[in-house]
């Protein structure tokens, strides 16, 4: 577990399925996590805003608005964003080659790391018709999973109450479902197949909720995990190496980092103001 008072400068970073705009959204923790990390590039790899999520019931707290002010403050302060769009923020993808702001939106990227290697960056909903097999049993396991993420939602309470680290029930009984590996395996196949296409060195993507880095056959597989199960994030240091973060400080860890962050943010304030007066 990284400590909260610590802040990671780092080459690049990779998040994906946030869910903003859902309950799921583990959002104190990917706020710590914003609050503690620096990157030249930040790849947001696609479900970062749920809109499919929004259509059905509107549900929009103000700490989900202070992740979007977190990452365009980023965009201020020098760093690259770049949003390449998922499944259930596929409306952006109509937006593909354009620049919002500090913003650029692409369907996918090429990312070249310190040490030479490219990767293919895509969220990698385009490999289900490849990887998943219709039947009886998939539709039962997506019913209990999204019966599982609600569930988790009181599990979370609990550590929350009882000051433990981040532990996500949903996660750890999806691994023990029937054909799960199954799935996963699939699925980096797939994804590692279109970047050998493409005459890359891996792939970055998201999607599944199953974070991961293996090399497979000379190739990178790089899954950069979820922010409603795993909460975690590929991240390159500035040698080159990458690695997965896993973000795990307790609820009280976090709410002593934003007293911190608010003392901080009042003191550069008072003196502004009494710079602007003299």
């Amino acid at each position: 577990m990284p400590a909260s008072s610590r802040h990671h400068s780092l080459r690049t970073v990779w998040l994906s399925d946030i869910h903003l705009g859902s309950r799921e959204c583990r959002v104190k923790l990917l706020i710590d996590f914003l609050r503690h990390t620096r990157c030249d590039v930040l790849y947001l790899v696609g479900d970062i805003v749920d809109i499919e999520n929004l259509r059905k019931s509107f549900y929009w707290p103000v700490s989900h608005t202070e992740v979007l002010q977190l990452l365009l403050e980023k965009g201020r302060q020098g760093t690259r964003i770049v949003y390449v769009p998922g499944n259930h923020d596929h409306d952006l993808r109509a937006l593909a080659g354009l620049k919002l702001g500090n913003i650029e939106i692409a369907n996918h990227a090429i990312h070249t790391t310190r040490d030479g290697r490219r990767l293919l960056v895509t969220h990698g909903d385009q490999f289900d018709a490849a990887v998943r097999r219709p039947s009886l049993g998939v539709w039962l396991g997506g019913f209990a999973c999204r019966r599982l993420l609600t569930l988790n939602r009181f599990v979370h309470w609990l550590h929350d109450v009882f000051d433990r680290p981040y532990w996500s029930l949903a996660q750890h009984l999806k691994a023990r479902f029937p054909g799960a590996q199954g799935y996963v395996d699939r699925y980096r196949n797939a994804t590692l197949a279109a970047a050998r296409e493409m005459g890359v060195d891996g792939v970055v993507c998201g999607h599944i909720h199953r974070a991961a880095r293996a090399e497979v056959d000379g190739l990178l597989y790089c899954n950069d995990g979820d922010w409603v199960e795993s909460c975690t994030a590929l991240v390159e240091k500035h040698n080159g190496e990458l690695s997965l973060l896993e973000w795990r400080p307790t609820a009280a860890t976090i709410a002593a980092a934003a007293v911190s962050v608010s003392a901080w943010v009042q003191t550069v304030t008072s003196v502004d103001s009494e710079q602007e007066a003299a």
